[in-house]
């Protein structure tokens, strides 16, 4: 018989809970209320393809950073005095690299973006079905607290510590290490991308755009790094999740 609070796991012979529910305190009438049913699916399939769009992400960044380079050394040479046909092709070039490289980042990240959340929402239902009182935050900020300003500074990272806590073994959480320096990453990531922004947009002579290109750069650089960090976070988690519902969780292929 399934136990009869988190529907997932067998019961204990006798009772009608299973031991992780027995062992742990009986949610509140409030929490109960504000609770809705949960079901465990598997975040295996999901969690492969944000990491393989993560990759890509990493990629169009790399590709982002050759074109920072390029466009620092042209804009040097402009700034130097340089003239002639070949400067103003390398000039041209510098261009177009730095206008694809901008279009091939934006594409990566919100086709990222769009499975990412997919994603993520189920390890936090999955989360639920694991530890259903031990989250800070509802459901829907799984997808909203990203798009919160001033929220979304911090929200996204109190729900994946939760949810990462939830996932762990049981009795044996692990260390916040690798999600806090994740985040860490992704904080200046966004800082750097937009003060880096703001300095290309005015640049307006080649000196100008030489001294705005290093801030380009470090976003483009801080954003690479925060995504190949990402990509452990995703897989870790989802290894753990798996691990977790193969100790006794039954998968229900239901829609939450």
């Amino acid at each position: 018989m399934l136990c009869s609070r988190c529907h997932q796991f067998a019961a204990v012979p006798g009772g009608t809970l299973c031991s992780q529910c027995a062992a742990a305190p009986a949610p509140t009438a409030r929490s109960a209320a504000v609770v809705p049913e949960a079901f465990l699916r598997s975040p295996v399939g999901l969690g492969r393809a944000t990491a393989i769009l993560l990759g890509l992400v990493a990629v169009t960044d790399l590709f982002a950073i050759g074109a920072d380079v390029f466009m620092y050394n042209v804009s040097g040479d402009l700034a130097d005095g340089a003239v002639g046909d070949a400067v103003s092709r390398r000039a041209d070039r510098a261009d177009a690299l730095y206008a694809a490289a901008g279009m091939a980042q934006t594409a990566a990240m919100l086709t990222c973006m769009v499975v990412f959340l997919c994603w993520f929402y189920r390890v936090r239902v999955n989360a639920d079905v694991f530890e259903p009182n031990g989250h800070q935050k509802k459901r829907g900020w799984a997808i909203g607290g990203w798009f919160t300003p001033i929220v979304n500074l911090w929200f996204p990272r109190r729900i994946t510590l939760d949810i990462w806590d939830a996932s762990s073994r049981w009795g044996a959480p692990r260390s916040h290490g690798l999600v806090n320096t994740w985040w860490a990453l992704w904080i200046i990531s966004l800082l750097a991308e937009r003060a880096g922004f703001s300095a290309y947009r005015r640049a307006h002579t080649a000196q100008e755009l030489r001294s705005a290109v290093p801030q380009v750069l470090l976003a483009d650089v801080t954003d690479m790094a925060a995504a190949l960090l990402a990509i452990l976070v995703v897989l870790r988690l989802t290894r753990m999740q798996h691990e977790k519902g193969l100790q006794g969780a039954v998968l229900q292929p239901v829609v939450v």
